[in-house]
């Protein structure tokens, strides 16, 4: 497995600065926060973003987040599938290879929205087909709507794109409803990124962002999954994504080394397939 650090986690630096500091501190692969980037862009061209990502040896390896697209109608249906195909070729032109999506927030969830949803993740493959992107879709712990990893692998599987998968976040997965046997029913191919966190001395039902912390400092058990989804052949990254303000505060390069530390920690004490059976 391979690892990178979301953009998230160094929400307060600047797009340039973050980027400097993560390669500072060891990190090869970032994942993008696309509002960053964006905001970058105002005043910045993708020739220097790629010229950035070059002289610092560093690869966009996926970007985060697009919402807004699976249960919206009229107007605002269109205008979010706007927003994507932007954010599709800013994908595109810096060999971004996955957008992740966020499910939509759902009160109740009812077959008719189901359907909705199937033939809008459906039609959203298929435009980021077109531009050499696969997208992971994230589930939310707290929604009524694809709120744990195996109802959304399911409605991934059902729209049968080969390019759409799905983002397993740790923080989600222990905040929903989420099991550790889902990890064992679905098709391992289904996972196309995993994000990496961790939480102490919170309950569940009151546990938010902020309260993410380094991977291993807390109570989630994330070495038995971690383990599980290499005896599955996941090959994928391993994304640190703490949007922990207090982190926020710090010193770049100190939370960026700090986190490359936990993460590569837990890389570590994976046993691979050919290791057991020695």
């Amino acid at each position: 497995m391979q690892l990178c650090i979301s953009q998230a986690t160094l929400m307060s630096t600047p797009f340039a600065e973050d980027v400097n500091a993560c390669a500072d501190s060891g990190w090869k692969a970032v994942e993008i926060w696309l509002t960053k980037l964006e905001k970058h862009l105002e005043t910045a061209s993708l020739d220097s973003v790629r010229e950035l990502f070059a002289n610092r040896g560093i690869q966009a390896v996926a970007a985060a987040y697009q919402g807004g697209l699976l249960l919206s109608h009229g107007e605002s249906r269109q205008a979010h599938f706007e927003h994507f195909r932007r954010r599709l070729e800013l994908c595109e032109a810096l060999k971004i290879p996955t957008l992740l999506l966020a499910a939509d927030y759902l009160p109740k969830m009812d077959p008719a929205a189901w359907e909705r949803a199937l033939v809008s993740l459906k039609q959203a493959g298929q435009w980021a087909a077109g531009f050499g992107v696969h997208l992971a879709l994230e589930f939310r712990g707290t929604d009524a709507f694809c709120t744990n990893l195996s109802t959304t692998a399911q409605f991934v599987e059902a729209i049968q794109e080969p390019n759409v998968g799905l983002c397993l976040d740790i923080f989600h997965y222990y905040k929903g409803p989420s099991k550790f046997q889902d990890l064992e029913a679905i098709d391992p191919r289904l996972i196309r990124h995993v994000q990496l966190c961790d939480v102490a001395g919170v309950l569940r039902e009151l546990m938010t962002d902020s309260d993410r912390i380094l991977p291993g400092d807390g109570e989630f058990e994330i070495q038995p999954i971690v383990q599980k989804l290499a005896d599955t052949g996941y090959t994928g990254y391993l994304s640190l994504e703490l949007m922990n303000p207090t982190l926020w505060s710090m010193k770049p390069t100190q939370v960026a080394e700090l986190g490359l530390t936990a993460l590569d920690r837990i890389r570590s004490s994976i046993s691979h397939p050919s290791t057991k059976d020695s």
